[in-house]
């Protein structure tokens, strides 16, 4: 058995079987974890932070000399297997000459091999904070991310780094990177579309309640944010107003129009009518900043398109005649032929 709401509500079609699984929408998606080799993956260094050098030194011609040498040092203590004192000699260079972006990539390079990630990333942002096109920077914050498995963010870098001035260590790496990165991004686009998926089942099935609702002529109350969220996308999505009244118990003139608001809402079938009492539903009140009551917001296709802070119940009716450009007439009438006690019947309680 099928039932549809009229083409001029954007004709839902609801089937018994689909209705099954909807007590489950609002459970949380957990999602799986991703199977990886995170076998070269390490733990975050912590260790103190290397001296940075000070930007703001005027740098002599001797003291770019004395980098230099510091950073001859380096190289020969590197190709002795020798990444401490590397790290010493270009610390040495860094503060003679710490405007040189190779100097900072050079250094974030060694802590790759000593698989220190987060002393090279600190290394490698400062490279590029002086020169943005450093090929070096990139290669050596990439490496770094991968180390921490930063997978998606290592492939970035490395592909950065391989346009600017390709290697073959950068080319291996990335073609080690990619796939993990990819595995990642196909996991993630899978639960995005799974999330939407439950997201649009929700406002098909809050469609059918808002016309089950207003077949009533019935006020519906509103709890928390989340809840009027769904309301106003359902209403949306059937291209029916919607009128949010912001009330409380203790206020007089709430009082005084609640039963009037009441027979608007059975009076207008095709417009969806809400009722916010703000002590119950804090969270509400303070997203929609308010500060008066009785206050009325009238909603279309998902924007506040009028307000009404008053107790003139004329007013506010000939605001939703307005916007609405609808008169009293019956819902059923907009429903597709069958009888009410099936469509009833697919509606949960």
């Amino acid at each position: 058995m099928q039932v549809g709401i009229g083409s001029d509500l954007n004709y839902v079609e609801v089937t018994k079987d689909k209705m099954l699984g909807d007590d489950m929408l609002d459970e949380d998606i957990i999602e799986s974890d991703v199977e990886l080799d995170n076998s070269d993956v390490v733990k975050p260094d912590y260790d103190f932070p290397k001296e940075m050098g000070d930007p703001t030194v005027v740098v002599t011609e001797e003291d770019q000399v004395g980098a230099q040498l510091s950073k001859s040092k380096a190289m020969d203590a590197i190709l002795e297997g020798n990444f401490d004192e590397a790290i010493n000699h270009l610390t040495v260079a860094i503060n003679s000459n710490p405007n040189s972006a190779t100097l900072y990539a050079s250094r974030a390079s060694v802590f790759v091999k000593l698989k220190k990630p987060n002393a090279a990333i600190r290394d490698a942002d400062a490279a590029l904070q002086i020169n943005s096109c450093l090929a070096k920077g990139f290669k050596a914050r990439g490496m770094a991310k991968a180390l921490l498995g930063s997978w998606e963010a290592a492939a970035i870098d490395l592909r950065v780094a391989s346009e600017l001035d390709f290697d073959e260590e950068t080319s291996m790496m990335l073609k080690r990177v990619e796939p993990f990165a990819k595995k990642i991004e196909q996991h993630r686009q899978k639960y995005e579309r799974l999330r939407k998926e439950r997201e649009l089942r929700k406002i098909e099935l809050e469609k059918l309640r808002l016309a089950q609702d207003r077949s009533t002529g019935k006020v519906i109350e509103i709890e928390s944010s989340s809840e009027i969220g769904i309301k106003l996308r359902a209403a949306s999505n059937l291209s029916w107003l919607t009128v949010v009244y912001f009330t409380a118990t203790w206020s007089g003139p709430c009082h005084y129009i609640a039963p009037r608001y009441a027979s608007l809402a059975a009076k207008y079938p095709k417009v969806v009518f809400l009722k916010v009492d703000i002590d119950k539903a804090k969270d509400v009140a303070l997203e929609w900043n308010v500060n008066s009551i009785p206050s009325f917001y009238l909603i279309n296709n998902g924007g506040e398109i009028d307000i009404m802070i008053d107790v003139d119940i004329d007013l506010l009716e000939n605001k939703i005649s307005k916007h609405s450009g609808t008169s009293e007439d019956s819902l059923t009438s907009a429903l597709k032929p069958c009888e009410m006690k099936d469509y009833e019947q697919l509606l949960p309680v």
